[in-house]
């Protein structure tokens, strides 16, 4: 398979207009391609901004905050340096006005927390006020960041920690969070809810896939269960532990499309013991991660037709119009593999190869389809190098062994290796043998 080394991503917001004034004395100028975190915030082409996403904003270039093309998916726009722009107010009055307008009832909220993770649907308490995540963040701040947050009148139901009882007894209460396995049940703002897929403590109103209603506590009336009964990626990495391992990822690479993907491959990461499991999720997400920048790219930068010979124009013909470049995890890439994936996931992949950069669900079935069958440049799939424990190092050769392996390129393959063991340690698993290649 050809894996391609040069990824890019689609723009799709530009910057928005000045908001308001910001005291930028003490703030650092921007400096293009320097490596910047979440919510730390710098001063460029007179405003000041805040970082969204650290991977975004440490490319600089159609990044760079207030001149690049694609600055708006990166930074977020505090306001002028100084001068006040005449159709809205500073930071400060903004936070008073929506504290003054929301009401503080309901329930119990807890109060916002910088670097703590949370999912949709999350209520919490913020400078006097309630704010619920749109969007799954890595502790954003409610007022800056509001792509993430949107302000509400209080706490929903009064409290999330209360348990319902009845005629189908007593069932546990949900709590966020925590791994809930197909089939548990539990209360929630008075109604009770069995999990249809496991999920890592997604909200029963808000992910009804995940969710629907039931009538009683697990068929017996007695309160759920939250052990695992099964195997699974999701059994083995909690949507908190990947957020953890990529905090500045695209929005694109969800949690949920890649747990619904494993779906497809239920082998993966569901094969052998708890850590072979784990060494598997991990090698995984290492060699993935490495191939688009820790999740940053979706789509590769020098994009081409790659319609070829080498994919059997004569079965495969390329369709007018539609190109072959890199997509998703794996950077899948050229007619063949486009084909022979699609006839794998039961998608005309040909016909739309466009769908792996627009769906996530089906980018990440693209990654597993390589990884669980594809033997690449190595000598079997790396699903197969894991499980029969050749090692990390032969997950390497199967994706990219041509140019990296045999002392092609040791500072890649030590690149892969050290994402490895890093995420190894977010899960707490070992890395066995043969690492390199």
């Amino acid at each position: 398979m050809n894996i391609k080394k040069l990824f890019g991503v689609a723009a799709t917001l530009l910057l928005s207009a000045q908001a308001y004034a910001y005291n930028c004395n003490g703030v650092a100028q921007y400096a293009d391609g320097r490596s910047y975190t979440n919510n730390a915030i710098v001063q460029n082409a007179g405003s000041a901004f805040s970082c969204k996403v650290a991977g975004w904003c440490s490319i600089g270039g159609p990044y760079a905050p207030g001149t690049g093309w694609a600055s708006g998916e990166a930074w977020t726009n505090l306001g002028s340096c100084g001068s006040t722009a005449t159709s809205s107010t500073p930071v400060s009055s903004a936070r008073s006005s929506v504290a003054s307008s929301t009401t503080n009832t309901g329930g119990n909220c807890p109060n916002w927390a910088a670097g703590t993770n949370y999912t949709v649907g999350v209520v919490v308490k913020y400078n006097s006020s309630f704010y619920r995540a749109k969007n799954e963040n890595p502790g954003y701040d409610p007022v800056i960041s509001t792509w993430y947050w949107e302000p509400v009148a209080s706490c929903p139901g009064g409290t999330n920690t209360s348990s319902s009882s009845g005629n189908n007894g007593s069932c546990a209460a949900w709590v966020a969070g925590r791994m809930y396995y197909a089939g548990n049940t539990v209360s929630y703002n008075g109604g009770t809810y069995r999990a249809r897929y496991d999920n890592p403590g997604y909200d029963p109103l808000i992910s009804t896939w995940f969710w629907e209603p039931t009538s009683g506590c697990n068929g017996t009336g007695t309160s759920s269960s939250v052990s695992n009964p099964g195997t699974g990626f999701a059994a083995v990495v909690s949507e908190a532990q990947f957020n953890q391992m990529f905090p500045g990822r695209n929005p694109f690479y969800t949690y949920a499309g890649l747990v619904e993907a494993t779906a497809t491959y239920p082998a993966f990461a569901g094969t052998g013991d708890i850590q072979l499991k784990k060494r598997e999720a991990a090698a995984a997400l290492a060699n993935f991660s490495h191939e688009t920048g820790s999740f940053v790219h979706v789509t590769e930068i020098a994009r081409g037709l790659y319609c070829s010979d080498w994919g059997n124009l004569a079965t495969c013909p390329c369709e007018p119009g539609k190109q072959y470049y890199g997509r998703g995890p794996i950077q899948l890439s050229h007619n063949g593999n486009y084909c022979a994936a699609g006839a794998a996931l039961g998608l005309d992949l040909r016909r739309n190869p466009d769908l792996v950069e627009q769906s996530s669900k089906v980018a990440w079935q693209t990654a597993l389809w390589f990884w669980m069958t594809q033997s690449g440049s190595g000598y079997r799939p790396a699903h197969d190098n894991i499980v029969n424990n050749y090692g990390f190092g032969e997950t390497i050769r199967t994706i990219n062994g041509a140019i990296e392996c045999n002392g092609g390129n040791p500072a890649q393959v030590q690149s892969r290796i050290n994402e490895y063991n890093r995420i190894l340690q977010i899960i707490g698993g070992t890395a066995g043998n043969n690492l390199g290649c």
